[in-house]
């Protein structure tokens, strides 16, 4: 008889298996909900003292961005270091690093004091993220793990209903400031059912650490984003500056592949590329994170500045979008059985462009229900990518290298949204100012500037002005719609370059063996 390579899940563990899979989802919550939750603040934090912080759009994006960057960055030798120190550990150390972050978050002074411990939260949410769903290969058998990863990822969707509402309410009652603070009593929730729960486990042949890919991969893509928001903020790509510092990103980026695919132990092991399955499932992951990321952006400032919302209201118009992933994510893998992965995934990318494209027609007085109709729309095609792209990617690796692989997965997410958030928000900057431009001739030089950044700050500067700033109004909202429009039409495209390569390149109906073991073995061969 042959043993199997991989040991069994012990008994006690696989017990309480659905139990451990609660409190990963806990933790998981925390991470996605911070982001959630700030996405309906972000008005309030462009708002003047002392409502808000007077945060211009690009402070704002850099309060996003800040995040998803340094988080992005540091997942690759997070999920190392969780494979060599074990995944309790670090799971644990995450989350007390980020309640820190938060806690300090919320007292915050200034833009520039919010960007930083955004980041320091990110620091802390780069350990929890990976481990989470490595923790979660580890205690699932194979035949579950589909099943299992479609509620992790159904885990999504809550923290999307939850984030925006709880914000919301958060802001009606109390400062800017509780939207952070909140984290806090859920991460000492989250320490204490950890503790008491989760089993340890780690990679019996652990990975040497990489710092040096590490700072190239973080350096390349703050270079890379801080030239495209700056770009956005000037209207002018073809400043000097913005030129040289996007091109200074692409080449420090292209020399992190290079010393990756050269080094013996690099963070992102590059041969993981060579099979196109998981290729497609990144891109796919990559992909419809750019698109969404930029539409949640504008979308805050379409729902609250222009149809007049308030934060919990515009918190509770999202509900139907985190509603239809509560239903779809757990129930995705039943239409990849049925049709396999190219097609349950390629419709739900073709679903995110017709949503995407849906917004270049919506005007200030389109009745709410169709944006309703669009958000639930929106989170069916998000389930029916995420779950099946998901069960890909976790399964293309061995057990051992669950670590890798979640961190992966997440860093393509995180790249993904903030050039999202970065490349469209850019482009609605520009629209914006140059539909706007014309009409504030009238203010003096250095508030021209100022009201020409975004629709809160021409807003702002129109309240302060009193009656003479009334007929700033209608032009604002006239030019943010426009820049909307021309938004949702890059984004748009954007899903539908997603769409053709999952088409291409995800397989069709899995044969009659387990999912995904082809895509294993092919990944194992080449190590």
């Amino acid at each position: 008889m042959t043993t199997s390579p991989a040991p069994r899940i012990p008994e006690a563990v696989h017990r309480r298996r659905w139990a451990i899979l609660g409190v990963l989802m806990l933790s998981l919550l925390i991470v996605v909900l911070d982001n959630s939750i700030l996405n309906v603040a972000i008005k309030t934090i462009a708002t003047p003292a002392p409502t808000g912080l007077g945060a211009t759009q690009s402070e704002i994006e850099w309060a996003i961005n800040s995040y998803t960057l340094v988080f992005a960055g540091l997942l690759f030798t997070a999920g190392l270091i969780g494979d060599r120190l074990g995944r309790k550990k670090v799971l644990l150390g995450g989350l007390v690093v980020f309640g820190i972050g938060s806690a300090l978050a919320a007292e915050s002074g200034s833009p520039g004091q919010l960007i930083t411990y955004r980041a320091v939260m990110a620091l802390g949410a780069a350990f929890v993220m990976p481990a989470t769903l490595a923790v979660l290969m580890n205690v699932f058998e194979r035949s579950e793990q589909p099943k299992a990863i479609g509620i992790w990822a159904g885990g999504v969707g809550l923290a999307i209903a939850i984030g925006p509402i709880t914000g919301g309410a958060l802001l009606d009652h109390f400062w800017w400031g509780s939207v952070f603070l909140i984290n806090v009593p859920i991460v000492l929730i989250a320490l204490a059912l950890m503790i008491w729960l989760v089993p340890d486990s780690r990679d019996p042949k652990p990975g040497r650490l990489d710092p040096v890919g590490v700072v190239l991969s973080v350096l390349g893509l703050v270079l890379l984003v801080y030239g495209i928001i700056k770009g956005g903020e000037l209207a002018d790509f073809t400043d000097a500056k913005v030129l040289a510092t996007i091109i200074a990103g692409v080449v420090v980026l292209i020399g992190f592949v290079v010393y990756e695919k050269r080094s013996d132990h690099p963070s992102l092991d590059v041969t993981y590329f060579r099979n196109k399955v998981f290729s497609a499932a990144m891109a796919a992951i990559a992909l419809v994170f750019f698109a969404l990321m930029g539409v949640t952006f504008f979308g805050v400032f379409y729902t609250q500045s222009v149809r007049g919302y308030s934060p919990l209201e515009s918190g509770l118009l999202m509900l139907p979008l985190a509603a239809a992933q509560m239903i779809f994510a757990p129930r995705a893998r039943l239409l990849v059985d049925r049709f396999g992965n190219k097609a349950t995934t390629t419709a739900g990318m073709l679903l995110i462009a017709a949503t995407l494209a849906a917004f270049a027609g919506f005007e200030a007085d389109t009745p709410i229900w169709l944006l309703e109709v669009v958000f639930f729309l929106m989170g069916t095609g998000m389930a029916h990518i995420m779950t099946p792209t998901s069960v890909v990617i976790m399964q293309a690796l061995p057990r051992e290298k669950a670590g890798s692989a979640s961190a992966l997965s997440n860093t393509f997410r995180q790249v993904g949204g903030a050039l999202g958030i970065a490349v469209l928000g850019s482009v609605l900057a520009t629209s914006y100012r140059n539909g706007i431009e014309d009409k504030l001739g009238a203010l003096p030089p250095g508030l021209r500037d100022t009201a020409g950044e975004s629709i809160e700050a021409t807003l702002g500067i129109a309240e302060k002005l009193g009656p003479r700033g009334h007929a700033l109004v209608t032009p604002a909202y006239d030019a943010f719609l426009h820049a909307m429009h021309v938004t949702a039409l890059w984004g748009t495209g954007v899903a539908l370059i997603g769409t053709v390569v999952v088409a291409v390149f995800l397989p069709g109906r899995p044969p009659a063996g387990q999912p995904g073991e082809r895509e294993s073995e092919l990944i194992t061969a080449g190590d």
